[in-house]
């Protein structure tokens, strides 16, 4: 995660750059190093160092190691690894020419922030590195200097390397959680987004659906028997059409006075009445009743064969989503057919396959006419195909060939339930 710029560069930030990105150094590393610097000067002038020179260096060069260590800590955030590799030669360079408490404690923090802003895998190896560093001088100094001050002086590099790199490790560390953390976060945030769309998505589809299937069938009645109105001139025609388109309006409206009904919130309607039962498949023959009496002028018969078993009542019982689905199906399918289908016999026909599984068959006849009687919205199949496929089932429907000639063939297979019930 690359920061936008030095400004936006946090304390803490885990991301490794390459010195070829290396910017402006952040204001903070510009106060450290310019504190330190100036601490050291003073220090130096004030003869507050550690001891004398050693190896017959010049006690100025001191200064010199106390501007590199400067210079370092200016890189510490922006070129962490690169403030290391000349931190080290610049303790070392401290360390023999007087030590002064300003380089030491800028080098601790130069290992610290190497650890911390570092590659990964450079955070992984300083600190076994440190460990590494303090265990050799422990064992050198101890073969070399036989004296109690040993372990002061172990304690002393163990302050320089181990702490700031092992404090380093744990702050990033906890840090890179918190940062896993909060992208789990976001992407629960973003999963749950996404099931909120397809959720609603998915209300308004079946929405739509239940709302085509409800009205589309009283509506093409309507539209059948006003054309008939118009058509005819005959005033017990006209009459018994204008009956016809009654019926159906108050029944339309009936129905999306339900749906509405199941939309609403019972506590913002009371004294409403409730809304009616959901249609099951007892109501076919009535369903089929209306059909008879929709299209009977257009030469059209409904007949209902229902094979589940002897009397049509003893088979098992569908769940209501797949009896629901199975009335919607029939009926949207007899609205097809007195839009679409020629003179003849439809048929429909409900039967329990191998395993229970609950079929809904409708043949009606086909007409080959370049438009229906009445004007549709062409949804009608594409409901019929969510709705089974919701449930887990098979759809198909289509022209086929058989012996009574082409018929239209719509076929749905929904689920029993126990197999429903399962999923």
């Amino acid at each position: 995660m690359e920061a936008a710029g030095p400004e936006a560069v946090f304390d803490g930030g885990v991301t490794a750059r390459p010195l070829a990105a290396v910017g402006r150094p952040h204001r903070l590393d510009v106060l450290i190093a310019g504190g330190g610097l100036l601490g050291g000067v003073l220090l130096w002038t004030m003869n507050l160092h550690g001891g004398p020179a050693r190896l017959g260096l010049p006690p100025s060069l001191t200064l010199v190691a106390l501007g590199a260590m400067s210079v370092a800590e200016l890189l510490r955030r922006t070129a962490p690894m690169a403030a290391l590799a000349l931190a080290v030669p610049a303790l070392a360079l401290d360390i023999t020419t007087g030590t002064l408490v300003a380089t030491v404690l800028m080098f601790t923090d130069v290992v610290y922030a190497a650890v911390l802003y570092g590659p990964a895998a450079a955070a992984r190896r300083i600190p076994l590195h440190s460990v590494l560093v303090t265990v050799v001088t422990a064992v050198a100094l101890t073969a070399l200097w036989q004296n109690p001050q040993v372990v002061t002086a172990v304690i002393g590099v163990a302050l320089l390397t181990v702490a700031p790199a092992w404090t380093g490790l744990i702050i990033r560390n906890h840090r890179d959680a918190a940062e896993s953390a909060r992208l789990r976060a976001e992407q629960i945030a973003l999963l749950a987004e996404r099931d909120r769309t397809q959720a609603v998505a998915g209300e308004r589809a079946r929405m739509a659906r239940e709302l085509h299937d409800m009205v589309a069938n009283h509506l093409s009645a309507i539209a059948i028997h006003a054309t008939a109105a118009q058509s005819i001139d005959d005033p017990s025609a006209t009459r018994e059409a204008l009956g016809v388109i009654r019926e159906n309006s108050v029944q339309g409206l009936a129905e999306m006075r339900r749906l509405i009904g199941l939309l609403r919130d019972p506590k913002a309607t009371e004294g409403a009445q409730e809304p009616a039962a959901t249609p099951t498949l007892d109501g076919l023959d009535a369903l089929l009743g209306q059909a008879r009496a929709h299209g009977g002028s257009s030469g059209l018969s409904f007949v209902l064969d229902d094979a589940r078993r002897p009397g049509g009542t003893d088979g098992p019982r569908p769940t209501a989503p797949a009896e629901l689905a199975a009335y919607r199906i029939v009926q949207e399918s007899l609205t097809n057919a007195l839009k679409h289908a020629a003179p003849g016999e439809v048929r429909v026909r409900l039967a329990h396959e191998r395993g229970g599984a609950l079929t809904v068959t409708v043949r009606s006849p086909f007409a080959d006419r370049p438009g229906p009687r009445v004007p549709g919205t062409g949804t009608g199949l594409v409901g019929m195909r969510e709705r089974t496929a919701l449930l887990g089932g098979a759809f198909e429907a289509g022209p086929v060939s058989g012996p009574a000639g082409r018929v239209w063939l719509v076929r749905a297979a929904l689920p029993a339930a126990e197999e429903e019930e399962q999923r």
